[in-house]
């Protein structure tokens, strides 16, 4: 009897949770293909504009499934209130003649690689559309029936006040690159970092074909507004399995470097942060969900994003 009594409440438990068991349904939404808009224009430049479908989660993630993916035949345009200019579908492999580099630094490769891929995008090189400051650009995409708009504008760029290259300790040939901003009062800023060694290879070329940007590179004054202060970035090219441990992130003496800071509306920013936040977070089960927005209106996803770059040289030296 005495073991009876001590199983009683333990049974009496496992009854109460038997009873408690209800089966949940989850009505999980089938995969929904979506057009995806990456476009951008900046201070001095032609409008671009990259096409692509969305991809199933478990769709092949190869290069020729990437390559794939952009689409061709799209009617594409931008004005700017005045002007308006339907823009050129242009492929990285039938180029007009003397437009390879700044096709290669829109499609961020090298003027080598064009010939090797085909990937298409839209852009004019009727000047009368490139991005001039202070102006609103309207993006509108029809494809298969269906029509896209976006909005972005060109803001003014804050210059920096000062570029300088500072060792770390214990690595004194080793440093980061800094910077003094000053940020505009009573207003919203955001900003974005990247940058490019212009040092020459051996044969003459510089050895980086186009910029680079850190891994999170966008940052806006939520909590800077009106103040000077100074920041530093790591160099995204010093990484890598070969790359020594004690120097990785850092810039070596001897490097020249141009840093291209460039501004951007409140809308292009909150995309970019929500974006590198969610690569940050990729696969921690105990991340907050972040859903990324954007500023495109007719349910395609992606962006259309205007720029404002300031420019300066770091040379790394004491």
């Amino acid at each position: 009897m005495k073991k009876l009594v001590l199983y009683l409440p333990l049974l009496a438990a496992l009854s109460l949770l038997n009873g408690c068991t209800k089966e949940v349904t989850i009505d999980i939404p089938g995969y929904e293909e979506q057009l995806v808009i990456d476009g951008q224009i900046e201070t001095g430049q032609p409008p671009f504009v990259l096409l692509s479908k969305s991809k199933e989660v478990y769709a092949p993630t190869d290069l020729s499934a990437f390559l794939n993916g952009f689409i061709s035949g799209a009617i594409v345009t931008v004005s700017d209130g005045t002007t308006t200019v339907q823009l050129d579908e242009l492929c990285s492999d039938n180029l007009p003649a003397g437009s390879e580099e700044i096709a290669a630094a829109m499609f961020g490769i090298t003027v080598a690689e064009l010939a090797n891929y085909h990937i298409c995008a839209y852009t004019s090189f009727n000047t009368a559309i490139w991005g001039q400051v202070g102006k609103t650009y309207t993006l509108t995409v029809t494809y298969e029936g269906k029509t896209y708009t976006a909005e972005t504008s060109i803001v003014q760029p804050t210059s920096f006040e000062n570029l300088y290259w500072k060792a770390e300790p214990g690595t004194p040939n080793h440093g980061y690159s800094w910077v003094t901003l000053s940020d505009p009062p009573n207003q919203y800023d955001a900003y974005r970092w990247e940058m490019k060694r212009i040092n020459t290879n051996p044969d003459g070329s510089t050895v980086d074909a186009g910029y680079t940007k850190p891994f999170s590179p966008v940052f806006d004054d939520e909590f800077l507004d009106g103040l000077t202060f100074d920041f530093f970035y790591e160099n995204p090219k010093a990484t890598g399995p070969n790359y020594p441990d004690e120097y990785r992130w850092m810039y070596p003496i001897g490097d020249t470097v141009v840093i291209k800071l460039s501004k951007m509306d409140r809308y292009v920013y909150d995309f970019f942060e929500k974006k590198y936040t969610q690569l940050s977070t990729a696969g921690n089960p105990f991340a907050t969900p972040t859903n990324i927005p954007n500023n495109i209106k007719g349910g395609a996803l992606g962006i259309w994003a205007g720029y404002s770059p300031s420019f300066d040289t770091l040379v790394c030296q004491p």
